[in-house]
C-alpha cells in the first residue's frame, strides 16, 4: 500500500518521473557510478523492502492454508484472519519504505494513475514475485504438500465464476487501497487496518470459490514451485482489471474543483488528482 504521508517521497517520484534527479546524471568527470549513487540505493532498499514484504506475507497467508489442510488445526477463519493481520503487519513494517505494494497489480494501478514512476514498475514486479517464489519454495520444503494440500490458488467452480469474483474483490481492495494512501482527507496512520480487514473480509467472502487470491503474485509463486498452473490466468487477469477499475473508481468520486466537462476529458482526471494529493 503506498503511503500518502510523505511529502518528501512523493516530490522525489516527481522528480524521477520528470528526469530532473540529479543524483542518477552523470558525474562532473562524466563517468556514472550507478552501484553507488543515491537513486541506485534509494530503488535497491525499496526493493529488498518489497521482497521481504511479498516474503513474509506469502509465508504466513498460503503457510496457514497448508498447515491447515495438512493438520487442520487453523480452520477457514483463522486462514482469514492470517492473511489480514499478516497484510496489515507488513504494511506497518516496510510501508515507508517501500509503498508496501507486495501486489504487481497493484503497482501497475498506481503506475497507470501516476501515483508510482513507471520506470521501477518492472523492478518491483520482479521483486514481488521473487518474494513469492522464496516463500513458496520455503513452504514446499518445511511441509509436506501433496496435490491435495495445495497452498496455491485454484477456481473451484468454472474459470468464469471465478474471475468475476476476482475482479469484484480486486476492485474492493484497491478502491480502499486509493481512498487511504492517495487522499490527504483520509486517516493515513489507519490505512493499513483498513487495508489488512479488506482482505480478511474479501478472503470470508471469495475464499472457498476462488481462493480470494487478488494478487498474481500470491498465485504465481505457488504455481511456479509446485507446477500446478490450472486456471492460473485468472489470477492474473482478475486481479489486475479489478486493481485498475477500482483505482479508476475512486478517482472519479476524489473531491475536485473542477467542472464535469473537463473532467470528461481524456486523462484529466489523472492529473487533477495528482495536483490534489500535492497540494
Amino acid at each position: 500500500m503506498a503511503r500518502k504521508s510523505d511529502g518528501i517521497e512523493s516530490h522525489e517520484i516527481t522528480n524521477m518521473e520528470e528526469g530532473l534527479a540529479a543524483s542518477i546524471g552523470p558525474k562532473e568527470n562524466g563517468n556514472f557510478d550507478c552501484c553507488t549513487s543515491p537513486a541506485a540505493v534509494t530503488i535497491t532498499q525499496k526493493l529488498i523492502a518489497e521482497v521481504i514484504g511479498t516474503y513474509f506475507v506469502i509465508f504466513a497467508g498460503c503457510g496457514s492454508v497448508a498447515v491447515n489442510k495438512i493438520y487442520g488445526s487453523v480452520t477457514f477463519p483463522g486462514i482469514c484472519v492470517t492473511w489480514g493481520l499478516i497484510v496489515m503487519v507488513m504494511i506497518y513494517s516496510v510501508g515507508h519504505i517501500s509503498g508496501a505494494h507486495f501486489n504487481p497489480a497493484v503497482t501497475i494501478s498506481f503506475a497507470i494513475f501516476r501515483r508510482f514512476p513507471v520506470r521501477q514498475v518492472p523492478l518491483y514486479i520482479i521483486a514481488q514475485l521473487m518474494g513469492s517464489i522464496l516463500a513458496s519454495g520455503t513452504l514446499a520444503l518445511v511441509f509436506d504438500v501433496t496435490p491435495e494440500s495445495f497452498f496455491g490458488t485454484v477456481p473451484v467452480g468454472s474459470n468464469g465464476q471465478s474471475l468475476v469474483l476476482e475482479i469484484i474483490i480486486s476492485f474492493l481492495l484497491m478502491f480502499v487501497i486509493s481512498g487511504v494512501s492517495t487522499d490527504d482527507r483520509a486517516v493515513g496512520d489507519l490505512g493499513g487496518i483498513a487495508v489488512g480487514m479488506t482482505i480478511l473480509l474479501n478472503v470470508f467472502v471469495a475464499g472457498p470459490v476462488s481462493g480470494a487470491s487478488m494478487n498474481p503474485a500470491r498465485s504465481v509463486g505457488p504455481a511456479i514451485v509446485k507446477h500446478q498452473f490450472g486456471g492460473l490466468w485468472v489470477y492474473i487477469v482478475g486481479p489486475i482489471i479489478g486493481t485498475i477499475a477500482g483505482a479508476f473508481a475512486y478517482n472519479l468520486i476524489r473531491w475536485t474543483d473542477k467542472p464535469l466537462g473537463e473532467l470528461t476529458k481524456v486523462g484529466s482526471f489523472i492529473k487533477s488528482s495528482s495536483k490534489n494529493n500535492a497540494s
